[in-house]
């Protein structure tokens, strides 16, 4: 790939997605430029639906067809990242169904505001999250792809859902759209006209808390396959699960309350997470170990124990170093 094709990928990265742009700096170089690449061709495919105010469905539908096209080298582009796109999925081998699914998903979002079921929106994940998981690990070239790639799609799932609940206002306000399935608020007396008119309640706290912890199962599930992948992956890796997973500890900080406001986590919090995973990982290269001792996600013995969670409704923020 050509060095200006890398840096136009870096900056739709550190423009869009700087909480994972800050883990992608640890990656090593062989792996961090292909990040850079892969990021921005799902920014831009994700882009062409979610920045398409006043844009026909048509249009939108056609300006994906035309991304596939060009990412699978079915007609000529000069776009610097899905050139840079195209040459990475040659290298490593990335195959076409990934691309395919995960356009796919992006095409679902041009006319699905709403989701039944949580089977129906992991159907929706396999493309917008998992072919994520897919593409990072072939960039990675593990020793042993087939034990990674489960966990590392659990782990693209984990990044999804946590997008899922820190954003439900703006989802609602900027898109019109709901990605907390209908059975989850049913199950909890929730109708969808409270999130319109962004109304928080007990009820919708408890549909949060259910929300987080089946986000939570996919991070300790994504998270053990960590020791999979190349050593010098590892870490940075474990950084991008617990800075994202470091929104939990917001939501729960705030009541639970994503309505009132975006739970964002600052700089200065970013900068402590990044300390904190890298002290443990210097005397302990075990990413499960690490992640239960720094991150937000609550161990299964607090889930168990409620009194142990402490006084924010389960982030044990006090209890780290």
């Amino acid at each position: 790939m050509k060095q200006d094709h890398i840096e136009a990928g870096k900056e739709i990265q550190r423009r869009t997605g700087k909480t994972f742009y800050l883990a992608t700096r640890f990656l090593p170089e062989r792996v961090r430029n292909a990040t850079h690449v892969l990021y921005a061709f799902f920014r831009i495919a994700d882009e062409v639906v979610d920045d398409a105010d006043g844009v026909p469905p048509a249009e939108q539908a056609a300006r994906l067809e035309e991304l596939r096209a060009q990412a699978l080298g079915e007609r000529e582009t000069d776009e610097p990242v899905l050139v840079a796109f195209r040459e990475l999925r040659e290298r490593y081998g990335i195959a076409d169904e990934e691309v395919n699914v995960f356009v796919d998903a992006m095409k679902r979002d041009i006319h699905t505001d709403r989701y039944e079921t949580y089977a129906e929106l992991e159907a929706y994940m396999r493309g917008s999250a998992a072919s994520v998981g897919v593409m990072m690990t072939a960039i990675m070239e593990p020793d042993d792809p087939e034990s990674a790639l489960p966990h590392a799609i659990a782990l693209g799932e984990a990044f999804q859902l946590t997008n899922f609940l820190r954003d439900v206002r703006e989802d609602v306000v900027e898109r019109d759209r709901i990605y907390l399935p209908r059975e989850l608020l049913d199950a909890h007396g929730v109708p969808d006209e409270q999130l319109v008119r962004l109304e928080s309640s007990d009820e919708f706290e408890c549909a949060m808390r259910e929300g987080l912890k089946r986000a939570e199962d996919r991070y300790r599930e994504g998270v053990a396959g960590i020791r999979y992948l190349p050593e010098d992956c590892q870490l940075p890796v474990l950084l991008a699960a617990v800075l994202y997973a470091e929104h939990h500890a917001v939501v729960r900080a705030q009541g639970y309350d994503v309505l009132d406001r975006e739970p964002s986590l600052s700089t200065v919090r970013k900068l402590r997470c990044l300390a904190r995973t890298r002290w443990h990982w210097h005397w302990n290269r075990d990413p499960e170990a690490v992640f239960e001792r720094v991150s937000a996600v609550p161990t299964f013995e607090r889930d168990r124990d409620p009194a142990a969670r402490g006084p924010e409704h389960g982030d044990h923020v006090p209890s780290r170093t």
